[in-house]
């Protein structure tokens, strides 16, 4: 027993290797293709702070169980698996894929490395294993070639499970229903022709904002799309509370009401909280009536699992390693998969690449002298599996301070509320208030009647204009409404539209003209749930009224804070914004503010 086999295996493409890393290196959906099976993964945290995975599976008549250790990867470079198997025909298997430039294309050599642990492993590895995996592997590199050059819709062939009769008739009901809704966009269609034929790694864990970028369309659409496809019955939706290190959803819930205050991470070994801004985000999967997904993981580990992370190394103590390697200009975190310290970085068009360093006490990140390659040392007195990964939060995350304040959220979702009692941490939400000036006069002279369809459809006029900025209304008050914007410069734009659009909505009503006043202010908030919808509170929200209160009527006030914000500041440049200072309700400093006059034309 233990004796080993190896083979190693070449491909040629015409693609350069930035083109195939995509897909070679998406093990789960390489495995997915591949047609291996699904398996269970255990993780077993250790008292040192790191974690042990077990994975079992069945295959047939045969069992098997091992541990994965976590894959090393330098990203458009190489990539290494390795199991150890406590249960099977095999002891050891080691996989490894290298990248290397060729002309304008490139090669990849995959080596594959076996140990039998009996004589059936034996039988295997010295027969059919190798021959089998070449062939197999083969069509998929293939496919994925073809891919690379635009030959190919997607990145392997893959024969997705034939829909019963009856459920393509559902699905083809519920496709009209969402184009009828208005949320349609024009998108059912290529919507369930993806929950029927996409690879289970696509559909696990949809994300609207990522498929809105792969389709070249705009966010909101395919939010919207995603939205009113959970209520008619196509997909279903999951709050998923992310890992603020690992960035995997650890904790997922149906509403928000059952939303958990903090989760655990068993692969970083962490407790954590839910942050609405930062680590609750909405996705999406099919409904399982009409797309059941298995449960398992086809990979646990694998580059494009993690598509932030560009290096994971596993480096034994006292061990420095030098890899080649390309890194784009950028914000970067050092830190390890077990839990301890981390440190993050800027690095520049033009800079050699850091040297990273890891002990006990502190990471660092300090100049280093090659362009194409980067060192790493391990000073700790242990293994640690090194990660340098892009210090931007996840950006196809919809996270659900942005959701929630999205006006088709709020009209198919008011039930979606967190429990009585309970409070979520907004990090920045933008809050518009308008009212209208001189309501009493108004109702007084057009009658209570004719003042209550005005209100009406002024409360319409301002509602459609807040939803093609991406916001929602949170609620009334009389006459005025509270909105609010995930993006600052959304409220902006709708704040300058409601005041450069409301002449055309008074030119349908002679004699019931109106004057709209409106104030926006952003900052940190706590969401709550308020006479059964989700409302916020706190000085954030007091600034916002207090602020339209000064407004004039016609005019537009923002707080300073919210003008000097960068996307905002270029909007407001050309319209010559006045600075004021004034004394508010309830703020015991003066506060200043911008004002944009009536008579500066909105854009």
């Amino acid at each position: 027993m233990g004796k080993r086999y190896s083979r190693k295996y070449e491909w040629h493409f015409d693609a350069p290797r930035e083109k195939l890393w995509p897909s070679l290196a998406d093990t789960a959906r390489f495995n997915e293709a591949a047609g291996l099976p699904k398996h269970d993964i255990e993780e077993i945290p250790q008292e040192d702070g790191s974690v042990v995975y077990l994975g079992h599976v069945r295959m047939g008549p045969i069992s098997m169980s091992w541990r994965d250790w976590p894959v090393n990867w330098v990203t458009g470079e190489w990539f290494e698996h390795r199991r150890d198997f406590s249960k099977g025909p095999l002891k050891k298997l080691n996989a490894l894929l290298r990248f290397i430039p060729e002309g304008e294309g490139c090669r990849c050599e995959y080596y594959l490395e076996a140990e039998a642990a009996n004589l059936l492993g034996h039988l295997i590895l010295s027969t059919s294993f190798f021959k089998g995996a070449g062939k197999t592997f083969g069509e998929l590199a293939e496919d994925a070639g073809r891919f690379a050059v635009g030959d190919m819709p997607m990145a392997f062939r893959f024969q997705p499970p034939p829909p019963e009769p009856d459920v393509q008739a559902r699905i083809d009901g519920i496709v009209t229903t969402i184009e009828e809704s208005g949320h349609g966009h024009g998108l059912a269609r290529r919507l369930a022709d993806l929950v029927q034929s996409a690879q289970e790694v696509d559909l696990v864990h949809l994300r609207p904002v990522g498929l809105a970028r792969e389709w070249g369309e705009q966010e909101r659409n395919v939010i919207e799309l995603c939205l009113e496809a959970a209520r008619a019955g196509l997909l279903a939706l999951r709050w998923d509370v992310l890992c603020p290190r690992c960035r995997v959803p650890k904790a997922s819930v149906a509403s928000l009401d059952a939303l958990p205050r903090g989760a655990h991470c068993d692969t970083c070994n962490i407790d954590y909280d839910g942050d609405f801004s930062r680590n609750v985000e909405l996705s999406f999967h099919p409904a399982p009536a009409l797309r059941s997904i298995s449960a398992g993981e086809y990979c646990l580990f694998g580059p494009m699992s993690t598509p932030h992370i560009v290096l994971q190394l596993t480096l034994q103590a006292g061990e420095t390693r030098t890899e080649a390697m390309a890194l784009a200009p950028g914000n970067y975190r050092l830190r390890s998969l077990e839990p301890g310290p981390e440190v993050d970085f800027d690095f520049e068009d033009g800079q050699a690449l850091p040297e990273l360093i890891a002990d006990s006490e502190c990471f660092e990140a300090v100049a280093g002298s090659q362009r194409d390659s980067i060192t790493l040392h391990n000073r700790s007195q242990r293994p640690l599996t090194l990660v340098l990964e892009e210090r931007p939060w996840v950006r196809d995350a919809l996270t659900a301070d942005r959701v929630t304040a999205m006006q088709a959220f709020r009209d198919l979702f008011s039930d979606q509320v967190l429990r009585p009692g309970d409070e979520v941490e907004v990090k920045r939400i933008c809050l518009l208030f308008s009212d209208l000036q001189g309501s009493t006069a108004l109702y007084g002279a057009i009658g209570d009647a004719r003042a209550y369809h005005l209100v009406r459809d002024h409360f319409a006029f301002l509602a459609a204009i807040v939803r093609e900025n991406n916001g929602a209304v949170v609620k009334t008050i009389g006459d005025a409404i509270m909105a609010a914007f995930a993006d600052p410069a959304d409220a902006v734009r709708a704040a300058l539209a409601i005041q450069s659009k409301v002449e055309s909505f008074n030119a349908t009503r002679p004699g019931e003209g109106i004057v709209i006043k409106v104030g926006i202010h952003e900052g940190p908030s706590i969401a709550v749930t308020l006479n059964g919808r989700l409302d916020y509170f706190g000085s954030t929200v007091n600034m916002a009224a207090r602020l339209q209160g000064t407004s004039r009527g016609g005019d537009v006030v923002i707080s300073t804070n919210l003008a000097e914000d960068p996307a905002v500041a270029p909007l407001l440049a050309p319209l010559d914004p006045k600075v004021e200072t004034t004394h508010l309700k309830g703020f015991d400093a003066p506060v200043e503010f911008l004002r944009i006059a009536p008579q500066n034309p909105a854009v």
